[in-house]
């Protein structure tokens, strides 16, 4: 089985949808997507994610199933920098989390008191869970670090969703601490994030990712990727988000 794990477009928060360039991404996405041969849809029901599925859903005659914990991963903690407000629990600077040894560990990395205070573990959960429940349908039973392919197959599934939930899901996958995915990634607006079963033995499968962050369909077109997410890339660079 193939996952799509796909970023929305270029985002307008202040409206939670797409902004003009955002659209113009969420186009030639669906170019590339049309081609595909897809067997379920699945979307956040944040509006920048919907519209950014409504391109392809729209040129196929199909419609997607909303899931609730598609959403952007919410959990807020309080940052150590910024102690006067809540922050979302993925968005840490590297000075604080990254000497902390704990956050490179699957098993640890939510036992700091920020993490526990913030419940985000019991929120990592319940999207997990969500997330096996989809797999399950089709035909993917988790067992413990891995899968029972109890009804082995090659469908392609399509995940409409968020950057920060998006590490989440692959952390799952992968199992590996979703901090490194949340400080050491970055999947760019409309990006797809490709991830495979491997059966080497009769009915266990182990979940591979073959790609990350793709915007092949962004430069067929002659289109920058957008730099929502990223940080500036020196600090001296103006123009770029510093915070």
């Amino acid at each position: 089985m193939k996952l799509l794990i796909i970023r929305h477009g270029d985002p307008d928060y202040s409206i939670d949808s797409l902004t003009d360039k955002g659209w113009t991404e969420a186009e030639y996405l669906s170019q590339k997507l049309v081609k595909l041969d897809i067997k379920d849809i699945y979307v956040s029901p944040l509006g920048r994610a919907k519209d950014t599925a409504s391109c392809t859903l729209k040129k196929l005659g199909r419609t997607a199933q909303e899931k609730e914990w598609l959403r952007e991963f919410a959990p807020q903690i309080w940052r150590p920098d910024v102690p006067e407000r809540k922050k979302n629990a993925w968005d840490w600077l590297p000075q604080d989390w990254a000497v902390q040894e704990q956050f490179y560990h699957y098993d640890q990395w939510w036992k700091c008191d920020a993490m526990k205070e913030g419940e985000v573990k019991q929120e990592y959960d319940w999207v997990t869970a969500g997330f096996d429940e989809v797999l399950a349908e089709h035909g993917y039973v988790r067992e413990g670090h891995f899968y029972k392919a109890e009804k082995a197959n090659n469908d392609t599934l399509v995940f409409f969703c968020h950057f920060g939930l998006e590490c989440v899901l692959l952390s799952h996958l992968l199992n590996i601490s979703p901090m490194a995915l949340w400080h050491g990634a970055c999947a760019a607006p409309t990006s797809v994030t490709t991830v495979v079963t491997e059966e080497r033995r009769k009915g266990i499968a182990y979940f591979r990712m073959s790609s990350f962050g793709d915007t092949s369909h962004l430069y067929a077109n002659g289109e920058v990727p957008a730099f929502a997410a990223r940080f500036c890339e020196c600090f001296d660079n103006e123009e770029e988000r510093h915070d």
